[in-house]
């Protein structure tokens, strides 16, 4: 299946793209797409055809609602730590983005005052299906209820320059686009085998795969329960390959009316905009 959410920012409905790519309409299932409704099991076994079509779904929201969590993992694909001069982690390097920074798949970027280090990074996401903590080995891979597209947009001045924190520049408004779709995991034959790509302005900087990925999702849900419960709804971010801005020769950075495109196979698309803060 693959879950979304239509409508306005903060009046979002509950949906799901079919097998013709029409939306239809989950209402009269569940509230919404959250953690509640993910681990309540309403949202399996779905007879698609008796729900209605929406014919004009408009904007696509985030894809889960109501998130607790928004856990990320840096520098975990060995070429991109390259790029950045770091060296690669013995352990998960973990951080956190607010999850006021959630959007829509599409929505603006908004560039925060006094920023000039805007960067864009692809990233394969999972969402938690059901309480994780202390859980080992298949017992980690049953706590995924599916996976989406994550651009963890970055502030590198921020994240970088201003301390030893790097949630600074990870959890501006705006910075953690979501979607189109959260995938269940039966739709994805081999999550560590999902190109990924992304583009500025029509140039692509990053074409990678999840198959360099240095710790694998289910490890990451492993790794993250010693440390705390993991609910259903939260999301794990799981890194980017090489190409983000900051790693150019010289390094490149989005301004105001440059056009931001990223996708992983399976998983569909995201397109922003970047906008400044006052627009």
């Amino acid at each position: 299946m693959k879950f979304l959410r239509y409508g306005e920012a903060g009046n979002e409905k509950p949906g799901l793209l079919d097998s013709d790519g029409a939306v239809r309409s989950l209402s009269s299932l569940v509230h919404d797409i959250d953690g509640q409704a993910i681990a309540s099991g309403k949202l399996a076994d779905i007879d698609v055809s008796t729900l209605p079509v929406v014919p004009d779904p408009g904007r696509l929201g985030p894809c889960v609602a109501n998130v607790g969590k928004f856990i990320c993992i840096g520098l975990n694909y060995a070429d991109h730590a390259a790029e950045s001069g770091m060296p690669i982690p013995s352990e998960p390097e973990v951080f956190a983005k607010a999850t006021s920074a959630i959007c829509g798949p599409n929505d603006n970027i908004i560039q925060p005052r006094d920023s000039d280090k805007l960067d864009w990074e692809v990233e394969l996401a999972l969402v938690i299906g059901r309480p994780a903590s202390y859980v080992t080995g298949g017992e980690a891979e049953d706590c995924i209820a599916g996976y989406m597209v994550c651009n963890d947009v970055s502030e590198r001045g921020f994240q970088l320059e201003r301390g030893s924190q790097w949630d600074k520049g990870k959890g501006c408004d705006t910075f953690g686009p979501i979607g189109p779709w959260l995938v269940t995991k039966d739709e994805i034959a081999d999550p560590l085998a999902l190109g990924m790509w992304l583009e500025v302005n029509g140039k692509r900087y990053q074409d990678g795969n999840t198959e360099t990925m240095i710790f694998k999702p289910a490890f990451i849900v492993e790794y993250l329960s010693r440390f705390m419960s993991l609910q259903p709804g939260d999301i794990v971010s799981t890194g980017t390959p090489p190409g983000v801005g900051f790693g150019q020769k010289p390094p490149v950075y989005l301004n105001p009316g440059d056009r931001i495109s990223l996708g992983i196979d399976g998983l569909g698309e995201q397109h922003q905009t970047a906008v400044a803060c006052d627009e």
